[in-house]
Order: C-alpha cells, then sequence, then structure tokens
C-alpha cells in the first residue's frame, strides 16, 4: 500500500477496476483495509474492501469490484494526517513491504507491486533506508542489485506502434525503453566516489538480463558518458577514457551487445527513437529525469538484481496531491502488467 499518507492508496483504488491487472494476475492488497475504504469513497468507487487473514482466504475475493486487503500494519495509522510525513505512516510502509517480500521470498505470491513510500517517514520511524531497493536487497541478501525505470513501447518509449489492446487478452512480451542506474539514491556528490568499472558492468549485466525477460532475444545496450560531450577528449574530464570506456569494453567481452559512452543529452533521444533497448545512467537524474519526461505516469520501476519479481510505480508519495481524489493510475496498471510479465505470466490460470 505504501505510506498511507501519500497518493499510494488512491492509485491502487483507481487501478483496480482496470481489467488488464485482473486478466494479467490474480491481486490482493497488503496495508490496512480501512486506509483502502476511505481511499475508495475518496475516489467515489463502488468497491467493496474485504479484510483477509491469509492468502488462503482469498478464494474468489478477487475481482474489479472486490479488493482484498491482508492486513499488515498497526491500527494506529488510522490517525495519520493526509500529505504529512509520519512516523506512524513511515512504520506502516515498511511492515506492509517486508510482508510482502516475505510471501514472495516464501513463494506464496510471485512477485510485489509497491505504491511509493516516504523516505523521510521511514527514517523518522527508525528504519534507515534510502527506500524501497535497499530495504528489499537487504531482505534478500543481495549486494548486486540496481533500480531500473521501464517505459514500454505502448507508453510512449520508442517509435513502433503498438496495439494497446493486446493488453486485455495473453500478455505479449513488451519491448520499450529500460533505464538502469549504476548509481541511486545518494548525493551528486558521493557519485564520484562510488562509480567503479565492475560497478558498471555489473548493472549492465542486470540490464541485458531484464530486458531478457521482458521479451528481447538480444538487448542493445548505450552507457551514458558521466561529463558533458563525454569529457570532449579529456577537457571536462577523464571518466570516459579511464573506467567509463574500459567497462563498455570489458562488458562487450563478456558477451553483451553494448556500446558507448555517449553523451546523455544525445543518447537518450537515440534511445527514445527505438536504437536501443536499455540505457545504463551513472546517477539518479541522468536517467529519472529523461525516462519520466517520455512517461512520467507510465513509467514502472523496476528492482534488478533480487530473488523475487518486484516493481513499483515511478513517483512518489506526492504529499501535495494525495487525499485530493485526482490521482492517476495508469503506472499501477503498467507495474502490475510489468510484475506479471516477469513472473512468466501470460494469462490467469
Amino acid at each position: 500500500m505504501g505510506d498511507p499518507a501519500g497518493i499510494g492508496p488512491e492509485v491502487i483504488v483507481g487501478a483496480w477496476p482496470d481489467e488488464r491487472i485482473h486478466r494479467a494476475s490474480r491481486p490482493f492488497v497488503v496495508g490496512h483495509p480501512e486506509i483502502l475504504r476511505r481511499a475508495a469513497r475518496l475516489m467515489k468507487q463502488d468497491l467493496r474492501i474485504v479484510e483477509v487473514q491469509a492468502i488462503s482466504d482469498l478464494g474468489e475475493q478477487v475481482g474489479a469490484r472486490a479488493i482484498p486487503v491482508l492486513k499488515g500494519c498497526g491500527d494506529d495509522v488510522l490517525d495519520v494526517p493526509a500529505g504529512r510525513v509520519d512516523a506512524r505512516a513511515g512504520e506502516a510502509a515498511c511492515q506492509a513491504v517486508r510482508l510482502a517480500a516475505e510471501l514472495a521470498l516464501k513463494g506464496e505470491v510471485d512477485g510485489i507491486v509497491t505504491a511509493p513510500l516516504s523516505k523521510a517517514a521511514l527514517h523518522a520511524a527508525g528504519h534507515y533506508y534510502p527506500g524501497h531497493t535497499e530495504l528489499l536487497a537487504e531482505m534478500c541478501g543481495v549486494s548486486e542489485f540496481a533500480m531500473m525505470l521501464y517505459l514500454g513501447r505502448e507508453q510512449g518509449a520508442g517509435s513502433r506502434e503498438i496495439d494497446t489492446s493486446a493488453s486485455l487478452g495473453p500478455l505479449p512480451p513488451a519491448p520499450g525503453l529500460g533505464v538502469v542506474h549504476v548509481t541511486l539514491h545518494q548525493s551528486l556528490r558521493s557519485v564520484f566516489d562510488d562509480l567503479t568499472l565492475e560497478a558498471i558492468v555489473a548493472k549492465c549485466r542486470l540490464a541485458d538480463s531484464v530486458m531478457r525477460r521482458l521479451g528481447v532475444e538480444r538487448p542493445r545496450l548505450a552507457v551514458c558518458a558521466l561529463n558533458p560531450h563525454a569529457g570532449e577528449d579529456g577537457l571536462f574530464g577523464d571518466e570516459e577514457r579511464t573506467m567509463i570506456g574500459p567497462a563498455v569494453e570489458a562488458a562487450r567481452r563478456g558477451g553483451l551487445d553494448v556500446s558507448g559512452p555517449y553523451p546523455t543529452d544525445t543518447l537518450m533521444l537515440r534511445a527514445r527513437d527505438g536504437e536501443f533497448d536499455a540505457v545504463v545512467a551513472m546517477y539518479h537524474d541522468q536517467g529519472h529525469i529523461a525516462l519520466k519526461l517520455l512517461g512520467m505516469h507510465a513509467a514502472v520501476n523496476i528492482t534488478l538484481g533480487l530473488p523475487i519479481v518486484r516493481t513499483s510505480v515511478a513517483h512518489g508519495t506526492a504529499f501535495d496531491r494525495a487525499w485530493h481524489g485526482t490521482a492517476r493510475a495508469e503506472g499501477m496498471v503498467a507495474a502490475v502488467e510489468t510484475a506479471a510479465r516477469l513472473c512468466g505470466k501470460r494469462t490467469v490460470v
């Protein structure tokens, strides 16, 4: 459910009646049922919110008009004010995502889709993670992981048209554009200390792997430069020559179809037009800004390197807009469909 003071509950309620997510999966919510009831009333959605005690209790409750909710947090969250950072909300969000991840690690669910949480609220509750990605990586015991922002071609990434009605039937492969980040939730000043040849190669491997799972037979990867004009032959920095270029060569020797480093301002135009399937960015905003300009409300966040499938909407808690009843839900629909593809689901069985 994400942070209950944020836009997550509205996004879930807004997405729930969309038949595409029910053709792709058997979804249920981990969170607090009363928060979902409040969101349904706010959004004027005629939905039944049904509390279940265990997955085995789902039965026939799942459907476009009924939301089964596995209670994953305490009742103190009901007193949290809307649109505010609150430790109780941070604790509730953390409890819910931990429970969902535990279910996935046990194999009781195929994957998880997360609504946004507040990093400040998470910290206020005593959980010092930069976000979902790092929390889940620790739970899963992995050290090599990454965030990818993914925009399916039908949402605007690339020039080839796709019939979006296909998503109402069996899920087709969904080639589009993915952006993987070598460094993520950290200050820009610290990026230069944490970029390494090995980290760049590792992110190239992760990008190749997830694009194959999304249906691309041989992904074409491009690597961003760090400096303007790719360093302009060393005039604006030498990281391209001393680290990023050698990383590209190492990844290519490892069998990947990868090239670069390219100046990012022109690379993202080429990727948008279908020349590449995935881009490896050096830091958070280098990749996020470009992809969100292409499809802010339809982009999906995929965590790479985990033993479980996790996707998310690509936006934050939007405290300034939360609980106004105006949330857009297409990102949640895309996140569910993408998770289903990564789980290998083509139709509900």
